[in-house]
């Protein structure tokens, strides 16, 4: 199996030791994505719906520089640091999903890193992969 690191200056620049995504060939794997601003390294104000829009927008920007889009994505995991937090945020999610939707799994979290509410991590398989 080859494994092959995908970076973007898109999306936020990791900042311990892991990669935004791992691409496997016909599996790219996700690291999770909270709602920073990858200009200003930053949390983007304005609640939930704000950091959800930017953890997705830069979900996509990794998916890109795979060579990838949502529609590739078979499964997400998410992260909410308040369970409350649940109806915005899939109401913002299923601006960003394809039909049919990725398979998904929602925790709520006792915490997530910079004082996040959201963090969204993806699977997503090659077109060709998928007409086997």
């Amino acid at each position: 199996m080859t494994r092959r690191a995908v970076q973007t200056s898109s999306a936020p620049a990791a900042v311990a030791s892991y990669s935004q995504a791992i691409d496997t060939g016909n599996l790219v794997f996700l690291a999770g994505q909270i709602g920073l601003d990858p200009s200003t390294g930053h949390i983007v104000e304005g609640g939930i719906d704000a950091e959800a829009e930017r953890a997705l927008r830069n979900v996509i920007a990794v998916l890109d520089a795979a060579g990838l889009s949502m529609s590739d994505v078979v499964k997400t995991t998410c992260f909410l640091a308040d369970i409350n937090d649940f109806a915005a945020f899939n109401a913002v999610y299923g601006k960003f999903v394809t039909d049919p939707p990725p398979a998904r799994s929602t925790f709520a979290v006792a915490a997530l890193p910079r004082g996040a509410r959201v963090e969204i991590e993806a699977i997503a398989v090659r077109p060709d992969e998928l007409n086997v």
